[in-house]
């Protein structure tokens, strides 16, 4: 059995996931912006699209009122983001959440 090529990469976004699951409403927003653009420069370093633009708008929702809510739901679709094989996977994840959030 072949090892999983993104083992190490779920490792890492699992770990700033849980940094931020721990820190709960005691996060800062620029903390929180800050966390979720560590995961979005992980993703640009290792090739995956999906999880970069998830990462993205989560980092930008981490500045707007209602922060919490929306970056909750973006974290919600982080597996999906890793798994992504398609370049349409982006669009529909972030469609998923715009109608999540409105």
């Amino acid at each position: 059995m072949a090892a999983d090529p993104l083992a190490n990469v779920r490792m890492q976004v699992g770990l700033r996931l849980a940094e931020i699951r721990d820190a709960g409403p005691r996060i800062s927003p620029l903390e929180l912006y800050a966390k979720m653009d560590a995961i979005r420069q992980l993703a640009v370093a290792n090739g995956l699209a999906t999880l970069e633009g998830l990462a993205r708008c989560s980092a930008q929702l981490a500045l707007l009122p209602g922060h919490r809510i929306a970056v909750q739901s973006c974290l919600e679709h982080v597996d999906d983001a890793i798994d992504s094989r398609s370049e349409t996977d982006c669009s529909t994840i972030l469609a998923a959440l715009a109608v999540r959030l409105h």
